[in-house]
């Protein structure tokens, strides 16, 4: 996939470079060349790195602080163009990419076990209030304050340690 990134934004900057090939260049300020350049590298570091635009956003200003002092040197419409469609793009992958690390919903811990259905696979014999359930591909001991039965659907109230409080799944919908 960065690959394919790659060879897109090389093929951008390519072709806003033939665009402009058939007019003759005036003298540009090596310090704007440089600084979008850097904005350039920038964007693509924020892309492919976790920290949240700090780096794209030194990337966007040292972009635009680039293209200002180019702006001095006349450039042809067709590469000014070119340059302002790969920022675009790679601004619009930097939010596709800000956008996809959204907090989730927990999937573990007590906030993906607790409210979890599951049916009881074992119960004690001494204790009808204690038995086991299997549950997120582990087995766990249970225990209710109504007699369990096996095969019994529950649904978890809480976790103290390695012990989870359960309560049957009609009896939950009723305030249990």
């Amino acid at each position: 996939m960065n690959s394919r990134c790659c060879a897109f934004v090389w093929l951008l900057l390519l072709s806003g470079s033939a665009f402009a090939a058939d007019t003759s260049l005036p003298p540009m300020s090596p310090v704007g060349l440089w600084l979008i350049t850097l904005g350039i590298v920038f964007l693509i570091a924020e892309a492919v790195l976790p920290n949240y635009g700090v780096i794209g956003l030194g990337g966007i200003i040292m972009f635009v602080i680039g293209a200002l002092i180019l702006g001095n040197a006349d450039l042809p419409v067709p590469m000014m163009i070119g340059l302002g469609l790969l920022s675009a793009l790679l601004l619009l992958a930097l939010i596709i990419r800000a956008l996809k690390t959204r907090p989730r919903n927990a999937v573990s811990g007590d906030a993906g076990l607790v409210g979890s259905v599951t049916a009881v696979t074992t119960v004690h014999a001494q204790n009808p209030h204690n038995g086991w359930v299997q549950l997120q591909g582990e087995h766990w001991q249970v225990l209710s304050t109504t007699p369990l039965h096996t095969g019994q659907s529950v649904r978890v109230v809480g976790r103290n340690g390695l012990l989870l409080q359960v309560s049957a799944t009609d009896a939950a919908q009723y305030g249990e």
